[in-house]
């Protein structure tokens, strides 16, 4: 809500002003709709070898890079040029220096086990560290054990958060449990999925295995091309039917049928499950079907309205050209206004009020649901709330429509005493769209 608590003299500033903050404003909103939009086709090996050529790093670190941004590319891009190659590499705990040969030394004292190790069973890392290889062996299969995927490669250290190199970590731990190596190599496919705000694993029960990667919007719908699945009654995990038998457990121990999706007990004869019985029709399964399609009814219609209003909001980017020539050719006519920033700020207005109200339908549609916030007020008092908030969210909505009609409109040539009550109708459904989000 920080957008819209602004002062009106904030809106409505002086030409110079007004006319460049607000054409930033404006550029802003369209690069990050259309950048909502715009195809992401890289995979992780893409990911890293952007960062490895444009930085010149080896692989590992690249991907430690990568983890430590959540494997947000420009992100990583971003602090470069803001921060530096020090600050980038000293958050990530990355560390590029050469070390030292160690072929000079014939015996070494390991400091974690403190003994005399020739200089061969010793090895160094990045940062300097330089233990002998059982103790960083032992190190790492715990490390991979404990199944810390994100700290698994640190350095031992005291304090010490340098990531240390993963060829080095599979050859210290191949030579005493090699089917740990796998174990490691999957820990790292786990982060760049776990990690990145694309990449998600199908929540299906149990686990199919796949992971889903959005390449558009990231607010939308997806499909795994594992087989259905059905919400449990105890958590709403999404389960997955894996066999033929249709009672079904859950992750969390909930056993539940599978035909009518009711909760049940553990044991089942040829003709029974424990404590439940679907087979036979009710009254009660009647109420069901009609409360899950009004259920359904009730998600089209706040899902529809909040993809109206996005597709709106793309659509309505466009008007930006079309507004900058009008205002182009008013300046270069003869009207006795000079200053066009309130249509500026009026188009701006109309992209900020667009997007609050239709994020506004998938908050209405979980705040006053029967699931996420049940216990959280009485049944009258989520009627009063919801009352409120739909005759608000109506009102700005009309107001929205009204704003977009009126800057459609060809105010360019129109006549002075037309141009002017066009631009007192901008400036006032400026303020009322601002006023009916802060309310909202």
């Amino acid at each position: 809500m920080e957008d819209y608590a602004s002062t009106d003299e904030e809106y409505y500033c002086g030409e110079d002003d007004c006319d460049r903050d607000s054409l930033d404003g404006l550029e802003e909103e369209e690069s990050e709709i259309q950048s909502a939009n715009r195809k992401d086709s890289s995979s992780k090996k893409d990911d890293l070898q952007r960062v490895m050529d444009s930085l010149s790093l080896k692989e590992y670190h690249a991907r430690t890079l990568l983890i430590h941004y959540r494997w947000d590319v420009d992100k990583v891009f971003s602090v470069f040029v803001e921060k530096g190659t020090d600050k980038l590499y000293k958050e990530a705990g990355v560390i590029v220096e050469e070390l030292n040969d160690l072929s000079s030394f014939h015996f070494s004292m390991c400091q974690v086990c403190m003994e005399d190790v020739p200089a061969n069973e010793m090895t160094a890392m990045d940062c300097g560290h330089c233990f002998c290889n059982n103790c960083w062996t032992e190190h790492f299969i715990v490390k991979i054990n404990e199944g810390q995927s994100k700290r698994i490669s640190c350095c031992m250290a005291h304090k010490c958060n340098t990531i240390c190199d993963e060829g080095k970590i599979r050859n210290l731990v191949c030579t005493s449990q090699p089917d740990l190596v796998e174990k490691f190599d999957r820990f790292l496919l786990e982060s760049y999925i776990e990690d990145n705000s694309r990449v998600k694993w199908c929540p299906s029960v149990p686990h199919c295995g796949n992971a889903i990667r959005v390449e558009d919007d990231k607010y939308c719908e997806v499909e795994c091309a594992c087989v259905h699945t059905k919400p449990c009654p105890s958590c709403h995990k999404l389960v997955e039917k894996s066999g033929g038998c249709n009672l079904v457990t859950c992750i969390c121990g909930q056993h539940f049928c599978w035909l009518c999706a009711k909760a049940t007990g553990s044991a089942h004869t040829w003709d029974n499950i424990e404590g439940h019985s679907c087979g036979r029709y009710t009254k009660e399964q009647g109420k069901n079907l009609e409360r899950g399609k009004m259920d359904l009814f009730r998600y089209i219609h706040y899902h529809n309205r909040y993809k109206a209003h996005t597709e709106s909001l793309e659509a309505e980017v466009h008007l930006k050209e079309k507004i900058q020539m009008k205002i182009s050719k008013l300046e270069a006519g003869e009207s006795a206004l000079k200053d066009f920033s309130w249509v500026v700020n009026g188009l701006y207005r109309l992209f900020r009020s667009r997007r609050f109200l239709s994020y506004s339908y998938p908050f209405a549609y979980y705040m006053f649901g029967d699931d996420l916030f049940k216990n959280e007020m009485t049944k009258k008092e989520r009627e009063i709330k919801q009352n409120l908030f739909d005759d608000q969210q109506q009102q700005l909505e009309a107001n929205i429509e009204k704003l977009s009609m009126v800057l459609e409109e060809p105010f360019d040539v129109y006549a002075e005493d037309n141009l002017i009550d066009t631009r007192m109708k901008i400036i006032a459904l400026s303020k009322i769209t601002d006023d009916l989000c802060k309310k909202l």
